[in-house]
């Protein structure tokens, strides 16, 4: 069991359910889920966050800090976004516990294609049945995800299991690509962004939103910017000008926090009676 001390605020349920990673459940006992081939329960015991089925080695607590994103000052950064802009401010303060995970990459690529048209519930699903049949079994019913070499020597017709349509094309492709290394994280992590952008968009079903959140989640670049329906109603009503200048250099981990205040908090036909009277308040200021 490891205790990692000063978590830095971090909330475990807005982190792990809010739509960044798919493989996280809540239980009695606290968050349980697989990351690469690490099988956990984490809860969080004042400051501390504490991983239990992790050996108290000096790399397996390496792997966590930085799964998490605890090598990073958190407070400092959001305390710059709500004094750069008081509309950020307020989507800060409603969850100030989200963090942004460095997820594994090539799950990440695979999680999102599957993302696409799709909701969470389902999503979860058919990575469930895609760890279960092609995992390595950790524990009885915990299982590993595939590497892209297992996904890469398998058919259409295989994978007819998971029932993900049109996405199975898509995945047999991604997969494909970084098992030839075509698509290579360790190149990606060192090209400017645009270019490893491009370089993910190469691979077939690959566009703007999913290289964005591959770019975010897997490869850690802070500037990218997610852009879908919740997105897209969130910038218009909160930001039309753009992206706040204080958040630039960390566009993407802003993009958390814009991105859940608009799924609790923003009207499908337009602002809530909250978000007006702070946009009101704003404009006066």
């Amino acid at each position: 069991m490891l205790q990692l001390q000063n978590a830095g605020g971090i909330d475990l349920a807005a982190t792990l359910d809010c739509g960044q990673a798919f493989r996280w459940k809540q239980t009695p006992a606290g968050w349980t889920g697989v990351v690469e081939h690490r099988a956990v329960t984490v809860w969080m015991q004042e400051d501390t966050l504490v991983v239990q089925g992790a050996q108290a080695e000096d790399e397996d607590e390496a792997f966590w800090r930085n799964y998490f994103a605890l090598d990073m000052d958190y407070p400092a950064l959001l305390e710059r976004f709500s004094k750069g802009n008081k509309r950020l401010a307020a989507c800060v303060a409603a969850r100030p516990g989200i963090r942004v995970l460095r997820q594994p990459f090539f799950e990440t690529l695979c999680t999102f294609i599957i993302s696409q048209n799709n909701n969470i519930p389902r999503i979860k699903g058919i990575v469930e049945r895609l760890c279960q049949h092609l995992g390595d079994e950790l524990a009885e019913g915990v299982y590993t995800f595939p590497t892209p070499q297992t996904l890469a020597a398998l058919s259409a017709e295989d994978l007819a299991f998971l029932r993900a349509g049109w996405r199975v094309d898509y995945l047999l492709d991604a997969a494909k690509k970084v098992a030839s290394g075509a698509i290579d994280p360790d190149k990606l992590r060192q090209m400017p962004m645009e270019e490893a952008k491009a370089t993910l968009m190469t691979i077939h079903g690959v566009g703007p939103k999913v290289a964005d959140c591959v770019l975010l989640f897997g490869l850690s670049f802070w500037q990218a910017f997610p852009m879908d329906v919740w997105m897209k109603k969130a910038m218009a009503q909160l930001f039309p000008r753009g992206i706040p200048v204080c958040c630039r250099r960390h566009a993407g981990i802003a993009q958390q926090f814009i991105f859940d205040y608009a799924r609790h908090h923003l009207q499908d036909a337009g602002v809530s009676a909250q978000t007006k009277s702070k946009i009101k308040k704003t404009k006066k200021n």
